[in-house]
């Protein structure tokens, strides 16, 4: 399924003068991607207050030190739903959504092990995982070009 938003090129967009060619295919590849980034950023803030908010309302306590691996989760999550609405708002069939909404989810589980073994601390996980995030992000993105806009 082509998504509706985003245009396909043809031979003659990539080769005609006037019309931006790879360069209107790289501006739009970039727009895309940074959408995305928003859209993961109030994913995050608009379901992680309401989770804390419903959270703190029950007496329960959900802090990053003590409960790293549930914050990551959590924040995964929110961060998915966030950008998977803006996916298929744009027109993105499941498995692009999932495999995005994937990139998420793989660094938590790959910094998990490094956590349990005070490799790295509670406080740094969530760093890490937000910048692995973004170049996995990417690396999907330049794996399925022509959905995204290259």
């Amino acid at each position: 399924m082509q998504p509706r938003n985003v245009t396909s090129r043809t031979n003659t967009q990539e080769t005609a003068p006037g019309h931006g060619g790879k360069a209107h295919g790289k501006w739009h590849f970039a727009r895309h991607y940074v959408e995305m980034v928003i859209a993961m950023i109030a994913g995050m803030v608009v379901l992680g207050a309401a989770t804390r908010g419903v959270l703190a309302l029950a007496g329960v306590e959900f802090s990053a030190t003590r409960h790293p691996e549930l914050t990551s989760i959590e924040m995964a999550f929110d961060m998915s739903v966030g950008m998977a609405a803006w996916m298929r708002h744009r027109g993105h069939d499941w498995a692009s959504t999932l495999e995005m909404s994937g990139a998420m989810f793989a660094p938590a589980l790959a910094l998990f092990p490094l956590l349990w073994l005070d490799v790295i601390a509670a406080d740094a996980m969530l760093a890490l995982e937000h910048a692995a995030m973004l170049p996995l992000m990417l690396l999907i993105m330049l794996r399925r070009r022509s959905e995204y806009g290259l």
